[in-house]
């Protein structure tokens, strides 16, 4: 039987120094390739879940196992997991490009490498002439298009998504929401999207599974 390409098995995280679990025994199972999301209320956890799975919050207990990997342990730029905030986080001092570019230049791709690899994920997004454009002076939807875009470029082994396209009104949201599931597509990766939006996380997901489930199904 093969392995899932993600395995969250019993996981449990409560806030170092306070007697309340934020969620306890929390189990899921996704394939390669797969665009889950995760749909629950503001405040559930769903975002501690995402920092838990990327390095940036330590487990209170339970495992997380990448590719057959237990990476529960594992150092967060040693994972191989892109991250889009909620609220994108552009470098406020770097263009369009050089904030795509950012994670390419962490690993030393080639300068050549890395202005193709732009250059596609400009495509990708729909921003081909924004290359060298101030982030400041981007829409909140550009800003949310170059934060997927740049956590796309490197290629990680999987791409977590918290609450994207939050703040932004219905109309720019569904579009974006469209978008956001033709660019996951198109770059066959696996995702795991956060959200309260039902109508976001059905347009854009594979699955849809409620955070409350994943809890009382473990």
């Amino acid at each position: 039987m093969t392995s899932p390409f993600l395995n969250i098995s019993h996981l449990s995280f409560q806030v170092p120094g306070e007697s309340t679990s934020i969620f306890s025994h929390l189990s899921l199972e996704i394939s390669v390739g797969e665009i889950v999301a995760i749909l629950g209320p503001s405040g559930s956890g769903k975002s501690s879940l995402l920092r838990i799975i990327c390095g940036l919050t330590p487990a209170s207990s339970g495992t997380v196992h990448l590719q057959g990997e237990d990476i529960t342990n594992v150092a967060p730029h040693r994972r191989n997991i892109g991250m889009v905030f909620q609220g994108a986080f552009l470098f406020p001092h770097l263009t369009v490009s050089e904030n795509i570019a950012y994670g390419l230049k962490m690993r030393k791709d080639t300068k050549e490498s890395q202005s193709h690899r732009v250059k596609e994920m400009l495509n990708l997004v729909h921003m081909s002439n924004f290359s060298q454009r101030d982030v400041a002076n981007l829409s909140g939807g550009e800003t949310t298009r170059v934060a997927i875009a740049r956590a796309l470029a490197p290629a990680p082994s999987l791409l977590l998504l918290d609450e994207p396209l939050t703040g932004l009104d219905e109309h720019l949201r569904i579009d974006l929401a469209k978008d956001l599931r033709t660019a996951l597509t198109a770059s066959r990766i696996t995702a795991i999207l956060v959200t309260h939006d039902r109508n976001e996380a059905a347009t854009i997901a594979d699955r849809v599974v409620h955070f409350s489930d994943l809890i009382s199904a473990s």
